[in-house]
């Protein structure tokens, strides 16, 4: 087998075998794909770089991509245009996230068919608005009323959604009967006694949030397969009923936290955590402007959840779409810029991370810009290289299963 699918297969060791199986099917689909499963060996290889640019230490969402952004509703129920995955957040050097996040833009274009000029000018472009908004010191946020262009018409269309969009996709029957609706791509039914044991937590979770208390019963529970990098883990959906109106539903996802693939390569002293859920959660409260709604963490079976409301408005960017579109992209490209330099300046002084002014004195003396860029524009190359070299082994595979 070659070294990069061994690597692959000894990190995913440890998840549910039947979806690690899924989880190698959906990284192989393209390159781009493939580097939002491989977050691991991206930071594995980085850490094994002797002449990296130095940074001041952030929280880094870890896993920073082209697809890493997308709507939510908060707490405050406003929809808002963010950072979305923390299950990789840690405190570390501020160009590892900028490390990541540049390369996607040369893997995504590359993996779109667009011109490499245009990947650097996005690259040049990301990482011009990020130094400036970091710069100012000032964090900002994105929301239907200071959005503009295609993430404006995008949060538009996220904020008329109707949470009976979101039952008619994954809800079936009626009352008694009500169910989520299994179609073993992102639903997949649960084992009798596990669902009975998932739905008995919940019930218990009910019961001591104050917000819906006595007002939602819990009718069916599935497991839930989304993303790429996470497929593997337990992660279930969740189908509540109001008790006083039964056309009320509401969703609630429950995902399995486990340790950041960062964290072997990562030498920076962590905060002292009760749990990965608890690190996950709190990055998420500390980056965001706002917090996605119902967010909290939960123990089940021995293992540790993030838990949070499955919403109608929970969305990416299709940036296949706008292939023909740069301007469109551009736009995009610099509100992803401002999120990323907000989430850092936000969350600055935060257990550890530095201060405001260290951070606006870096963008302000900041002469790394150009070393960063080759080293996302070779790890790029990197990546088509050992994405065929994991379509090699997995075609490997097939031949010995089917001799």
């Amino acid at each position: 087998m070659d070294r990069v699918a061994q690597r692959i297969e000894r990190f995913n060791s440890g998840l549910l075998p039947d979806m690690v199986q899924l989880k190698y099917k959906a990284m192989a689909e393209s390159p781009f794909r493939f580097f939002r499963g491989t977050c691991h060996l991206f930071y594995e290889d980085l850490s094994k770089v002797k002449s990296f640019p130095k940074s001041p230490l952030t929280w880094i969402c870890g896993d920073l991509h082209l697809e890493n952004f997308g709507s939510f509703k908060g707490t405050n129920r406003q929809v808002y245009f963010d950072l979305n995955d923390f299950d990789e957040a840690m405190l570390a050097p501020l160009n590892w996230e900028l490390a990541r996040i540049l390369c996607s833009i040369y893997v995504a274009f590359d993996t779109l068919k667009l011109k490499k000029k245009r990947a650097e000018e996005m690259a040049k472009l990301f990482l011009e608005v990020y130094m400036g908004r970091l710069k100012s010191g000032k964090a900002y946020y994105i929301d239907p009323r200071t959005a503009d262009g295609v993430v404006r018409t995008f949060l538009d269309q996220a904020a008329l959604r109707k949470e009976k969009e979101l039952i008619k996709k994954n809800a079936v029957g009626k009352d008694k009967e009500l169910l989520i609706k299994i179609n073993n791509q992102t639903h997949f039914k649960l084992e009798k006694k596990l669902k009975q044991a998932v739905m008995q937590h919940v019930r218990q979770w009910l019961a001591k949030t104050e917000l819906l208390r006595n007002k939602y019963t819990v009718k069916d529970a599935v497991f839930r397969v989304a993303g790429t990098g996470s497929i593997g883990l337990k992660r279930y959906m969740l189908l509540l009923q109001n008790k006083k109106n039964a056309d009320k539903l509401l969703f609630l996802d429950l995902k399995e936290a486990v340790a950041s693939s960062l964290a072997p390569f990562n030498t920076v002293i962590q905060p002292k955590w009760t749990s990965e859920a608890a690190r996950i959660s709190t990055a998420k409260y500390h980056m965001q402007n706002v917090s996605p709604a119902l967010l909290s963490t939960t123990t089940f079976n021995g293992a540790v959840f993030v838990l949070q409301e499955l919403q109608p408005v929970a969305d990416r960017i299709n940036l296949a779409g706008l292939c023909n579109q740069m301007k469109e992209i551009s736009n995009v490209i610099k509100d992803m810029a401002v999120l990323t330099a907000s989430a850092q300046l936000r969350s600055s002084g935060i257990q550890g991370s530095s201060i405001n002014d260290e951070l606006t004195a870096f963008a302000s003396q900041n002469k790394v810009g150009e070393d960063l860029l080759d080293y996302a524009r070779s790890y790029a190359a990197e990546v088509k290289k050992d994405y065929k070299a994991y379509l090699s082994a997995l075609k490997q595979l097939a031949v010995q299963k089917d001799s």
